[in-house]
């Protein structure tokens, strides 16, 4: 059974190294950096966060994501205040796991997980694209017919491979198959080595090389800020997803200081930033990763491929590794929220398309941020109008309210609207049993309401007031003093 596991292992990690390869190098490209850069980053980054992570099957590389949000800085200042953003950025990544602030993920509700995922699934699905150009031109003829032809076998053959068999992994079978077939026909394609040529040696130590100053960090803190952030959403989002897929449990806050230092020393050694890959992370977990030497394997296959194998590696044709993509951005993609979209209520629909074109738009922080926004001012919105009173004439000619609801900053108004100081008795009790005080607008508004009944003359008691309540009142009247 063990050697079963350790043979599922390797095969996915190898999978996952060849799915890695044109990614990193082309994310490396858009940030106009060494394509080696690229992948000396996800060697490093890659490697350790499987050995030493929360979230075993889940792999780390060079992202898209990281990639984008750098370009600026690379043709302003250069590769070395890349390289001192990666190493400030780490530390930010392994500040926030040691605070153990990774529990925060549990503040993205479903529908925002849902369009993350969608809209990541289309970016992936985009990216391959560019291989269907040769330089800024789209192919035509030939060249695009034989590109096609190649991504449909690809792709029929990861589709149709599980059916025959489930010993190897359908997309290691796919990219040699098909690189195999290209070579022995002499079929015209492009390969990974017009891309770039990855034959590299040992990444080496070194600090970047940028005067220690203030005006450095001026310049290099918000690009980290935004890398950190950048990368730590993605990962903790697609950390959730693999505990969905495997039905298990990562520790994200480990996850984070894994990540934190793999980018420290991925700087140190001229790679380029990075976090969780979704779309490698589901080609391992489809190819049957679910260990630490999954990850671990394909960071490693990647060193590999620099040191010794550049000239095969180099050889494998862009179309079985465009194909392997398609799949798994049609993989990744939540059809399942399509089918949910007329069942479950409007405003979770309008999240989830949102996230999802902000995604494809702009960057996933930006889709994040303004999914948990609108969720929560509908939260809000929900809870304000779930507020409502009852009230009673009492024997001795006294009337009683009892409110039911939450009270906060956007349910005031509604609060406000349920007493009538003007016309009511002499005598007024507020009953709070079932009302739950949750900031200081609350605080505001039972004062508002005790000065209302004040100003027509008349008494207001409140009763049951709870212990939290009666907290924030008295800090409240503290703090008037």
């Amino acid at each position: 059974m063990k050697s079963k596991r350790l043979r599922a292992d390797v095969l996915a990690g190898l999978t996952t190294s060849f799915a890695l390869l044109p990614e990193c190098i082309a994310f490396a490209l858009v940030a106009h950096l060494n394509p080696l850069m690229g992948l000396y980053g996800a060697f490093v980054i890659c490697t350790l966060t499987a050995l030493f992570g929360g979230r075993p099957g889940m792999v780390s590389g060079a992202a898209g994501s990281m990639a984008v949000v750098i370009v600026a800085l690379v043709v302003q200042h250069g590769v070395q205040y890349l390289l001192a953003t990666v190493l400030l950025g780490g530390l930010i990544m392994l500040a926030f796991g040691l605070l153990r602030l990774g529990k925060l993920v549990r503040m993205v509700p479903h529908p925002v997980m849902l369009g993350f995922v969608n809209g990541l699934a289309i970016v992936i699905a985009l990216a391959q694209l560019e291989h269907f150009k040769s330089g800024e031109t789209w192919l035509s003829g030939d060249p695009l017919y034989m590109m096609i032809g190649l991504v449909a076998l690809t792709m029929a053959i990861v589709y149709l491979m599980p059916r025959l068999t489930r010993a190897v992994p359908p997309a290691l079978v796919a990219i040699l198959g098909v690189g195999l077939a290209v070579y022995l026909l002499g079929l015209p394609t492009r390969t990974l080595g017009d891309m770039a040529h990855i034959a590299g040696g040992l990444p080496s130590f070194a600090l970047p090389d940028i005067p220690w100053s203030l005006e450095t960090l001026r310049i290099i803190v918000p690009y980290a800020i935004l890398m950190a952030m950048v990368g730590l959403l993605e990962t903790l989002l697609t950390l959730n997803l693999t505990d969905e897929i495997t039905e298990s449990r990562g520790y994200p806050d480990r996850e984070c200081v894994a990540l934190g230092a793999a980018n420290i020393v991925s700087g140190v050694f001229g790679g380029m930033g990075g976090c969780a890959m979704i779309g490698q992370t589901m080609i391992n977990l489809s190819s049957g990763g679910r260990g630490r030497l999954s990850g671990a394997v394909a960071g490693g296959m990647i060193l590999l491929f620099i040191l010794f194998l550049s000239p095969l590696i180099e050889r494998i044709p862009l179309a079985a590794l465009v194909g392997v993509m398609f799949v798994v951005s049609q993989q990744t993609f939540a059809w399942a929220s399509l089918r949910v979209l007329n069942k479950v209520p409007l405003n979770d629909v309008l999240v989830i398309l949102a996230v999802t074109v902000i995604t494809v738009f702009t960057d996933l922080a930006v889709a994040v941020m303004c999914g948990i926004i609108i969720a929560a001012l509908n939260f809000a919105w929900q809870q304000a109008r779930e507020l409502y009173a009852d009230s009673y004439q009492e024997s001795d000619g006294s009337k009683l309210y009892r409110l039911h609801g939450t009270l906060f900053f956007a349910s005031t108004t509604p609060f406000l609207n349920q007493f009538d100081p003007a016309n009511d008795p002499a005598q007024v009790t507020l009953d709070c049993r079932h009302l739950s005080f949750v900031d200081y607008s609350a605080i505001a508004a039972l004062k508002t309401l005790r000065e209302r009944y004040a100003k027509a003359g008349k008494q207001l008691r409140v009763l049951h007031l709870s212990e939290r309540c009666k907290k924030l009142l008295k800090r409240a009247s503290e703090h008037h003093d």
